[in-house]
């Protein structure tokens, strides 16, 4: 039987490592499109092909593949309201150069493309399931929905889109600018017993990457699929104070405390965000493997050993 190949767009990336590994473990060939002008050290020998592409300009011929799970796009919130225009313009356009592609072709691949449980409104009980109502707190979400609403339009164009709306994901090899390797990083240089925190009050969905990454297999390989749209989330929120808390123990350093930046304050920091996989689990048997304290571990086991 010939292996199947799936393309992963923004390869060279956190996710894009984690979810090669998880797609070679399931036999499936990886065309990888990153930015750089080759493919990363780590995953040369795992990659079958690889494309450097400025996909704001176009998509690569890839020829015939089963299947594409896209990553590339410009993926953290707080930066975005310093960009915004930026933010829109690029992660819509890498869609449709996508798309277009693959709809001229007579092969149509399934097309997953990754959104964020940061779209769904705060003003809502939780955990939020896929039916629940659209924020759009930030430039970031706005450039999400938009890609949500290509993906609808393609689908009317006869391809197979499907819609994977992660929380928030940390693991090994994150790097700086989210909570976790950003928390790593002024624990870790800080000459003081105190380091700056913006409202770490706030409570978000934290999932391992690894667990991530299964789900976006488990959809991409998936016959057939009832919805268009899945969450990826593990239903529970945890405070950033309690994210600091078990980084300290993890590294040995419950002695430094924290003071309020205001300078690190988003404006529409949200209190409160936790989301529904039930979609998922009960469909595909996806459920998360690894608790928080084993992800902070592992990150920083993977952080000492650079």
């Amino acid at each position: 039987m010939e292996k199947k190949r799936v393309v992963v767009s923004g390869i060279n990336g956190f996710v894009g490592h984690h979810l090669t590994q998880e797609l070679r473990n399931n036999n499936i060939d990886v065309i990888g499109i990153g930015n750089d002008t080759s493919v990363s050290p780590s995953l040369k020998n795992i990659v079958n092909e690889y494309y450097s592409q400025d996909l704001v300009a176009s998509w690569p011929e890839t020829g015939d593949v089963d299947g594409v799970i896209h990553l590339a796009g410009l993926a953290a919130v707080g930066p975005s309201f310093e960009h915004p225009q930026r933010y829109i313009n690029m992660n819509s356009a890498m869609v449709t150069n996508m798309a277009e592609y693959y709809v001229s072709r007579d092969k149509k691949p399934r097309l997953l493309i990754i959104s964020s449980g940061a779209i769904y409104s705060p003003d809502q009980p939780m955990p939020i399931s896929e039916e629940g109502n659209i924020g759009l707190g930030s430039p970031y979400a706005v450039s999400k929905v938009l890609t949500e609403n290509q993906a609808a339009y393609y689908n009317g164009r006869g391809l197979d889109c499907v819609i994977a709306r992660p929380f928030n994901h940390i693991g090994p090899g994150q790097g700086k600018g989210f909570i976790l390797p950003d928390f790593y990083d002024r624990l870790s240089k800080t000459a003081d017993s105190v380091i700056k925190v913006g409202n770490i009050n706030t409570k978000r969905d934290y999932t391992d990457v690894r667990d991530i990454v299964k789900a976006y297999a488990s959809l991409i390989l998936a016959s057939t699929l009832k919805y268009p749209t899945y969450n990826v989330c593990s239903g529970e929120s945890l405070s950033g104070n309690e994210i600091l808390d078990k980084l300290k123990t993890a590294m040995k350093k419950e002695f430094i405390q924290f003071k309020i930046d205001p300078a690190l304050i988003r404006p529409t920091d949200i209190l409160e965000i936790a989301g529904d996989s039930s979609r998922l689990r009960n469909e595909l048997q996806w459920e998360p493997s690894y608790s928080i304290d084993q992800t902070i571990q592992d990150f920083v086991h993977s952080k000492e050993n650079e």
